[in-house]
Order: C-alpha cells, then sequence, then structure tokens
C-alpha cells in the first residue's frame, strides 16, 4: 500500500511551508527593518527564501497527488515503492535551500532533491504509459 506516507507526509510538509509564507509575510511587511526587506525582495537570500516556499509547497503537493495516485492505479509494488520513496526524497529540495540561506550550506540537498523528483515523475511516467485503459479507475 504505497501512496500514504506520501500522503501524510505531504500535506504536513505543505502545513510547514505555510507557516513558513506567513513568516515571509512578516519579514515583508511587519518586522523592524521591512524597508532593506522589501529593497532586497528580488536578490539573493530574499529570493532564495521565497523560492523555498514555492518548491516546499509545490512538492508537498505533488506528493500528496503521487500518493493517492500510486493508492489507486495498479502499479507494479517495486516501482511504486521506489516512485513513492524517490517523491519523498524530492523534498529535500526546499529544505537544501533554507539550510543554504540559514546555514551557508552548499546545495547537495538541492540537487539531491531535484534529481530524486524528476526521476521519480519520469518513473512514475513510464510506470502510466504500460497501464492498460481498463486499470484507470480514479
Amino acid at each position: 500500500m504505497q501512496g500514504k506516507k506520501n500522503i501524510a507526509t505531504g500535506f504536513l510538509f505543505l502545513a510547514g511551508f505555510m507557516v513558513y509564507g506567513f513568516v515571509l509575510i512578516y519579514l515583508r511587511d511587519f518586522a523592524p527593518g521591512k524597508e532593506q526587506w522589501i529593497a532586497d525582495y528580488a536578490i539573493g537570500k530574499h529570493f532564495e527564501s521565497r523560492l523555498a516556499h514555492v518548491h516546499g509547497n509545490l512538492f508537498a503537493i505533488i506528493n500528496i497527488l503521487v500518493g493517492y495516485l500510486l493508492l489507486r492505479l495498479p502499479v507494479a509494488p517495486e516501482s511504486a515503492k521506489w516512485i513513492s520513496w524517490l517523491t519523498l526524497a524530492g523534498m529535500l529540495m526546499p529544505l537544501g535551500i533554507l539550510s543554504e540561506v540559514a546555514f551557508g550550506l552548499p546545495p547537495l540537498l538541492v540537487l539531491a532533491g531535484g534529481f530524486a523528483m524528476v526521476l521519480a515523475m519520469l518513473w512514475f511516467g513510464v510506470a502510466a504509459l504500460k497501464l492498460r485503459t481498463g486499470d484507470l479507475q480514479l
């Protein structure tokens, strides 16, 4: 039963990055020094912070969708397992962006997460092509 952990993790990740969005709103609209934040909004750490927010929410929704589809479609068990784990690993990308911004870490998690998500989508696409029309009962 692959997919349940993607749905649960996706919703939790979505909630976390939604809260992070409120932090970004606070920094832009209410924090002391907000004028400098606004002035630097399109460059450097500010831009990367928004990238993390957007990718975190996007990858959370992708995990929810992949989880649902893995529960509903007759994808081969071994493929379903790998697609599930690779999609979860994809969430390393926005975490990696945050770790770059907050701690100055190198972009290893960004690359690993991005690669994992692309591989998961390619694998799922191939698995979907192998399904027969009668198998698609969503």
